[in-house]
């Protein structure tokens, strides 16, 4: 017997389904619940976050920018079908799927990602990453809308993110016949994707450790701000053996973890040490793999020069020097300690998205007329 896509031969799949739905209902609750009860109060509140952010920092003003759909549910795979145009506009491909535009109506579009068994896309794959999206929400990352198993179909109905990704923005021909993206933009984006792992690593419960963080899957709301995607190879934080066992390595090569690659062991420091190399692309302009290089081995000597002039041969040269040379130190500072071959001695995202929103509040408060 079959059950949504599923053989109901194994006790492991009626677990599996039942979590699932178990987690959707609880989701749906409580969603409601928040939304009854915001509509009793004659003001707006800010909730207070378990990390007790100040409302006044960047994170804060721009979730109050954006609009948040609580609604998450399953869809048929007819639904689904008519909202592609039966798979017609693909505007994304990762390592075991494929993304494409849907339509859903009153003006609203959604990205729907298929995975592929013959890609390599499992199905626990699939429900691992289905579980994870339930459980988290902030607006640095694309949001879960719904998701359909039928007919052998593996789908996830997703935010739409209009501006492709970082990586089309500055390495592929289309993306850089635009103006360049400015040096106040790149720290913009870097500051949205730390505070979007600090929530992963954080707050969010379990703790979730993305294991593929590139600029591929960093998506552009515009050239002042992005969101994280793609959950497909992520893992959960709480089982306290994971930390000292080894698994299999998962990742794109020049941003995986070089503690990670040597010991199998993988922590939400791994995901700090791709986001240095992230960091390293929006200041260089360059991509993760320089011939047989990564992108941290052949800026070495450069990032951990202590003269000015090494410091600037790094910088993209489309920025035509317009570049505020303490944000650099201070980036490049960022970079140094989250490249360390000691895991344990990286900062934690926290520290990070800190040290990179006190650097531009500074260079705001500079800008600012006496």
């Amino acid at each position: 017997m079959w059950f949504l896509g599923f053989s109901t031969s194994s006790k492991r799949t009626y677990l599996i389904i039942g979590a699932i739905i178990l987690v959707i209902i609880l989701t749906i609750i409580l969603r409601k619940c928040v939304v009854y009860l915001e509509s009793k109060q004659d003001h707006k509140f800010d909730q207070n976050e378990s990390d007790q952010r100040d409302e006044n920092t960047p994170e804060a003003n721009y979730s109050k920018m954006i609009p948040c759909n609580n609604e998450i549910r399953t869809y048929s795979l007819e639904e689904l079908k008519l909202a592609t145009s039966d798979f017609k506009i693909r505007i994304g491909v990762g390592a075991t799927s494929y993304v494409y535009l849907a339509e859903l109506g009153d003006g609203r579009f959604g990205a729907v990602k298929r995975v592929m068994k013959e890609r390599g896309g499992s199905q626990k794959m699939f429900l691992d990453e289905v579980s994870v999206l339930l459980r988290i929400s902030h607006p640095n990352l694309v949001g879960l809308m719904g998701f359909c198993l039928e007919k052998g179909e593996q789908l996830l109905l997703l935010e739409y993110v209009p501006n492709k990704s970082l990586f089309d923005r500055i390495h592929t021909r289309q993306g850089q016949a635009k103006v360049p993206l400015s040096w106040s933009s790149r720290l913009s984006i870097a500051l949205d994707i730390a505070y979007a792992l600090d929530y992963l690593h954080s707050v969010a419960d379990p703790p979730v450790i993305h294991r593929d963080i590139k600029s591929a899957n960093i998506l552009l709301v515009d050239d002042n701000h992005a969101k994280l995607a793609d959950f497909g190879l992520c893992k959960l934080g709480n089982d306290a053996q994971t930390a000292h066992t080894p698994i299999a390595i998962k990742g794109s090569l020049g941003y995986v973890d070089t503690n990670y690659l040597n010991t199998g062991i993988v922590s939400p420091k791994s995901d700090v040490y791709s986001f240095g190399v992230l960091v390293l692309e929006l200041i260089t302009g360059m991509r993760s793999l320089q011939g047989s290089f990564t992108l941290a081995e052949w800026t070495e000597e450069h990032r951990k020069s202590e003269n000015l002039e090494g410091l600037f041969g790094m910088v993209d040269p489309k920025l035509e020097g317009n570049v505020n040379l303490e944000q650099l130190r201070v980036l490049i500072d960022v970079v140094n300690l989250a490249l360390l071959g000691d895991s344990e001695a990286r900062p934690d995202m926290m520290q990070i998205a800190y040290r990179i929103s006190t650097c531009m509040e500074m260079q705001v408060q500079a800008e600012l007329p006496v």
